[in-house]
């Protein structure tokens, strides 16, 4: 019987227009930085990718001269993936560019609602690029803006040359109002090495509560006045599996069109393992993941990343889940 092959590492690469995102993209196609990535790009009429890389490519699947595959989508992303794993063994990783779709929810979720897909790929991470200098003049007025920053797991604040360090910061504090949990990277011309950015397991709440113990602490009320905004719910107490679990399957079924992201890590009364809870809209995973260590204090953190959530109801649901 064949060994199982493993899957095929993910990243979805999102951001508003103008932040560099195509610049990235070109860095990764013609760049030697020895790792071979499938690139999905959703339009290339829309996308902008330089002439000069795609010339005559009437297939939808082709080879880079560093030995990247580039890919074009047309419709179905399931079917590109499928052409793309029969010639797994030719590239490392997958990198789906997400022009024109404001919020990258729909392609994160296909590598999870298709059992072939995800049976051969996972998703690695969210990607967004901004743009340091307009960020904070399109984010009240775009709402996409603020939903690619809410699902992001990583974030390149770029073109950071063309503001002051005082703007930078203020760029930055307003990025965490929305989105505390994310990873950020400040650049310019997206110069950032690949392996910060790819491949880093950061969709993997497991893999970064690893790495980081911390991850989910560091949260601080903030006014509310973006469309988007995160919700920390903290208890000490256990958490009784029975009550928790469908009272969250509940608050994602009704609220989950304005819940973006959900994150969580959970404290189940006797039980000894950490519950660890991970959500894009409705699609929500919880699983067991290590032991709780014999010095870690035992707290359950859940965070909603979304629109308009009301945090009383919210709070009080969680809270009447202890034990």
């Amino acid at each position: 019987m064949q060994p199982a092959l493993p899957q095929t590492p993910v990243t979805v690469l999102t951001g508003f227009l103008g932040s560099g995102k195509t610049t990235l993209l070109n860095r990764i196609l013609t760049e030697n930085h020895g790792q071979k990535y499938a690139v999905i790009v959703n339009e290339f009429g829309e996308v902008g990718i330089d002439n000069d890389l795609i010339v005559n490519a009437d297939e939808e699947i082709f080879e880079m001269n560093n030995g990247c595959i580039c890919c074009t989508v047309r419709g179905d992303l399931i079917r590109i993936i499928d052409g793309l794993m029969r010639r797994r063994d030719r590239f490392d990783a997958i990198l789906v560019e997400t022009t024109g779709l404001a919020d990258p929810a729909p392609v994160a979720q296909t590598f999870f609602v298709d059992d072939d897909v995800r049976s051969k790929t996972k998703l690695d991470s969210i990607l967004t690029v901004v743009d340091a200098k307009h960020l904070l003049g399109e984010i009240d007025t775009a709402q996409e803006a603020q939903e690619q920053l809410a699902f992001a797991d990583t974030i390149l604040i770029n073109k950071t040359d063309l503001v002051s360090a005082e703007e930078l910061g203020r760029v930055e504090t307003r990025i965490r109002r929305i989105n505390p949990t994310a990873t950020i990277h400040q650049t310019q011309r997206c110069d950032i090495g690949l392996d910060k950015v790819l491949g880093r397991g950061a969709f993997d709440l497991d893999r970064i509560l690893e790495v980081e113990p911390d991850f989910l602490d560091e949260f601080h009320e903030h006014e509310h006045d973006d469309l988007v905004s995160s919700i920390a719910l903290v208890t000490k107490d256990p958490l009784d599996p029975v009550k928790f679990l469908p009272w969250l399957q509940m608050i994602i079924q009704r609220l989950g069109v304005d819940i973006l992201r959900t994150k969580g890590i959970m404290a189940f009364k006797n039980d000894n393992d950490r519950f660890v809870v991970q959500a894009v809209h409705m699609l929500v995973e919880g699983d067991h993941q290590r032991p709780w260590k014999p010095d870690e204090e035992r707290v359950s953190r859940l965070v909603f990343i979304g629109r308009n959530l009301p945090k009383d109801v919210l709070e009080s649901g969680f809270l009447a889940c202890r034990a």
